[in-house]
């Protein structure tokens, strides 16, 4: 279940940053690769604690 969980956010996350990236200006390219870091530790530490509610 955990796996699956991470998967799915894992594919959301990469969605959405194609999507952002590719509908982007340069400037804006820049500042979301310089964030993307602190975005996905962010959203792996959410979906800990979301399984950890379900486990």
């Amino acid at each position: 279940m955990k796996a699956v969980a991470k998967g799915a956010a894992a594919g959301a996350a990469v969605g959405f940053a194609f999507y952002a990236l590719s509908s982007a200006s340069a400037v804006k390219k820049h500042s979301i690769k310089k964030n993307a870091g602190k975005a996905l530790k962010a959203a792996e530490g959410l979906l800990d604690d979301i399984t950890s509610v379900f486990m």
